[in-house]
């Protein structure tokens, strides 16, 4: 199945990007795989997420030698249906300087798959965040829908 990705400029000043991809499982699996640490790691390059996953909690990024690359809060959970985060970069000045995103992944099932929605948005217009999530998302989630079809990544760290 095909996926797809646009960033957008919406006209409320704001940018996004919207990437959506179909996955041959369940809406519980790839819930599993959003918010497990040890399956992060494999399909998001030894990047964890360390979160209760609870509305209110803190959440962060964390490679493996400990370095922390972004930080927000889970503002929503609904498993295994949706999932939001405020979200900010914590190591290129230029992407922390614009303070928090907004992150709102969306699982739905359609037949026999599960379509994956991620939204990332930010209140600034030509934002480096959303420039630079444009170019991660796409690969991570590669590695997701590969890991979770075939148990294999297609881009090996």
């Amino acid at each position: 199945m095909a996926s797809t990705a646009a960033p957008v400029e919406t006209q409320t000043a704001k940018s996004t990007f919207v990437y959506v991809t179909f996955i041959r499982t369940t809406p519980e699996r790839v819930w599993e795989a959003l918010t497990s640490p040890e399956f992060t790691r494999q399909y998001w390059f030894g990047i964890h997420h360390e979160t209760d996953w609870k509305p209110g909690s803190p959440w962060r990024m964390v490679r493996e030698n400990g370095m922390v690359t972004d930080t927000g809060e889970v503002l929503e959970a609904d498993p295994p249906r949706r999932l939001v985060l405020k979200w900010r970069n914590e190591f290129v000045p230029e992407m922390n300087a614009e303070g928090y995103g907004r992150c709102v992944m969306e699982i739905e099932p359609i037949g026999g798959a599960t379509k994956l929605t991620i939204t990332h948005t930010s209140e600034h217009e030509n934002s480096k965040l959303i420039r630079g999530v444009s170019g991660g998302w796409p690969k991570i989630l590669s590695n997701l829908k590969s890991l979770l079809e075939t148990g294999e990544l297609a881009i090996p760290a």
